[in-house]
């Protein structure tokens, strides 16, 4: 299944009898789904809908749907508005009337100013919901939108996956090349042993249960196989991941944390083995680097 980026823009736009209606719909990434609707207050009764239309193809990301709608000004009527003469008086009241007790003499109502106030100009022409042509037509735009929304996700989905996929196959290469090494500094490893072995036998008598667990701790600390085989196969695991259907990005955040984990140990353990270890840390930043340009990646993904 093809991964959908939580980034998406989509508008769409009708004319109808009624007036020019258009609806849009943009998206960015969120950690879960978050609607925010911006539209006339005629269309609140539609908006139920519209939430559930949506749920239905957006499953995570910061969503804004805005809905405009410009009436036709009717063939009978001189003006499809009228101000609330009512409203406007009263307004204008109490603007003298502060003015008057603030000592701010001179001082006059802006009618622009109090035109901006909410239900201070009214249509004639508008009821106080849209009728049932309307609210259909309102949800057809936003069928469509989605649809249009889909694809532009898709075709961002796209980019990222051939990244990611990228990204995971430079890992795997790293992985390949820590493994060489490592083989290729056993012997390193195994002279080192036996130095610090022969440094601690020249001193006092010691235990000998004591220098096999010094041996081993040695070992232990020095070993970065187990590591290489889990990050190989978290690696093996993100590209697989990539395609599987689901919330991929929640699922995707949580495998990065793990390897990221052992990319850390692979690079804790480098230290002290000569050369070879400054190749092998060398090679554990760049997965690091990798690691973090995936995570940049996956938190765009929905």
């Amino acid at each position: 299944m093809p991964i959908r980026s939580m980034t998406g823009f989509a508008r769409v736009s009708r004319s109808l009898p009624s007036g020019e209606l258009t609806l849009t719909i943009k998206t960015v990434n969120h950690r879960g789904l978050d609607l925010h609707f911006h539209m006339p207050m005629d269309f609140d009764a539609i908006e139920p809908a519209l939430r559930a239309a949506i749920r239905k193809r957006v499953v995570r990301g910061h969503a804004q749907v805005l809905v405009s709608y410009k009436r036709a000004a009717a063939a009978d009527e001189d003006s499809s508005f009228a101000i609330n003469e009512a409203m406007l008086q009263g307004w204008s009241n109490a603007f003298r009337d502060a003015a008057t007790r603030l000592g701010l003499n001179g001082q006059q109502p802006d009618l622009n100013q109090a035109l901006r106030l909410p239900g201070m100009v009214e249509s004639r022409a508008g009821s106080s919901e849209p009728d049932e042509t309307l609210a259909a037509e309102t949800l057809a735009a936003a069928a469509e939108a989605l649809e249009e929304l889909d694809r532009f996700r898709l075709r961002e989905g796209k980019a990222i996956d051939a990244e990611l996929r990228a990204r995971v196959a430079s890992i795997q290469d790293l992985v390949a090349r820590m493994e060489e090494i490592r083989s290729r500094a056993l012997p390193y490893f195994q002279k080192r042993l036996q130095d610090r072995l022969g440094e601690m036998l020249a001193g006092a008598h010691l235990d000998p249960a004591r220098l096999a667990q010094e041996a081993a701790i040695l070992a232990e600390r020095s070993d970065i196989s187990e590591e290489l085989v889990r990050l190989k196969t978290h690696a093996d695991q993100t590209g697989a991941l990539i395609s599987a259907e689901g919330e991929t990005g929640k699922k995707l955040d949580f495998l990065l944390q793990e390897m990221n984990r052992e990319a850390n140990t692979i690079l804790s353990k480098t230290g002290g083995l000569g050369d070879q270890g400054l190749v092998l840390t060398d090679l554990g930043l760049a997965a690091k680097a990798e690691i973090d340009r995936i995570r940049e990646q996956s938190l765009n993904i929905e």
